[in-house]
């Protein structure tokens, strides 16, 4: 089986995964429980949970104790895309070729999904320690970087940034911090939980966070690249969304070329930092590198 294979067949697992940890559809508030899943099954690469279950098993985790973690992820991102689409934020109608969902449930249903699945998140995250109680400490040091990773110091503090500075001129300096932060924080996060719940060293763990860092910046300037280059339906969300809502980019910043020229260094340098570790894990490998340099 060639890397793609593996890949889809892995977003596969994923999607099961996510399956058997949403809430099931029952009771008064079944309409939320609906909107919850319509969002988070939406499709999608499955990045996040994908690279907390490859870290994983890098540093030799087995058993099934990082699920509950990748399921809380990709509910956390989903929440975040929910959101952003929103009238008050972007204003999208679709994401991934289908509606948003404030578009099809309504724009109260659409904050309260979102709300639904931050919330979620973090009691899916809390079941792993039901299932292994004798990994408490693991557990909880991970479930304190997801926190942290997606909060004021991670996602929201990036997105605050974002949204209050749309409109305006800002310096490159200010722009990396976003992209820092709003993109960067949950890569690195979904990797250092995945080296965290497998035992990792903590020099270990700093180091799977710089190459997260890393690959966090890449990808978002690559999704900069792709809303100028690409088309709606590859993308399968609006393009020059950026240029609607006027906001600063690292194309507009360094123009295309030289942004096409910082992914590569960026990118070497998140791939570098990844063989240096004393572990082994090509398709890891391969995906970091697919990751910044893909088309959609």
């Amino acid at each position: 089986m060639d890397f793609q294979e593996e890949r889809k067949q892995k977003v596969t697992n994923i999607e099961e995964i996510l399956v058997r940890y949403l809430p099931e559809k029952k009771g008064c508030q079944k309409l939320i429980m609906e909107a919850m899943e319509y969002s988070l099954m939406a499709g999608g690469k499955r990045l996040r949970p994908m690279l907390m279950q490859e870290t994983y098993t890098m540093f030799g985790g087995e058993g099934r104790l990082v699920e509950p973690f990748m399921a809380a992820m990709e509910m956390i991102h989903t929440y975040s895309l929910v959101h952003d689409d929103l009238p008050a934020m972007d204003n999208d109608d679709y994401r991934r070729g289908r509606k948003t969902t404030h578009v099809v449930y309504g724009e109260d249903m659409g904050i309260l999904a979102g709300d639904a699945l931050l919330n979620y998140a973090f009691e899916t995250a809390a079941g792993a320690f039901e299932m292994e109680p004798e990994q408490s400490q693991r557990i909880g040091r991970a479930l304190g970087v997801l926190a942290r990773k997606a909060g004021i110091f991670g996602m929201i503090g990036g997105q605050v940034v974002d949204v209050k500075e749309t409109g305006h001129a800002i310096t490159g300096e200010t722009l990396e911090f976003i992209y820092e932060l709003k993109t960067g924080a949950l890569i690195e996060s979904s990797m250092m939980i995945g080296a965290i719940l497998a035992g990792a060293s903590d020099a270990e763990i700093t180091s799977v966070e710089k190459i997260a860092s890393d690959v966090g910046m890449a990808f978002q300037i690559q999704d900069d690249i792709l809303d100028v280059i690409s088309t709606a339906e590859e993308l399968g969300k609006p393009v020059h969304s950026d240029e609607k809502n006027e906001k600063t980019t690292y194309v507009t910043w360094k123009g295309l070329e030289g942004a096409k020229k910082d992914v590569e260094q960026i990118s070497e340098a998140a791939l570098g930092e990844l063989r240096s570790l004393d572990r082994s894990n090509p398709y890891l490998e391969w995906l970091l590198s697919e990751l910044v340099h893909r088309k959609s």
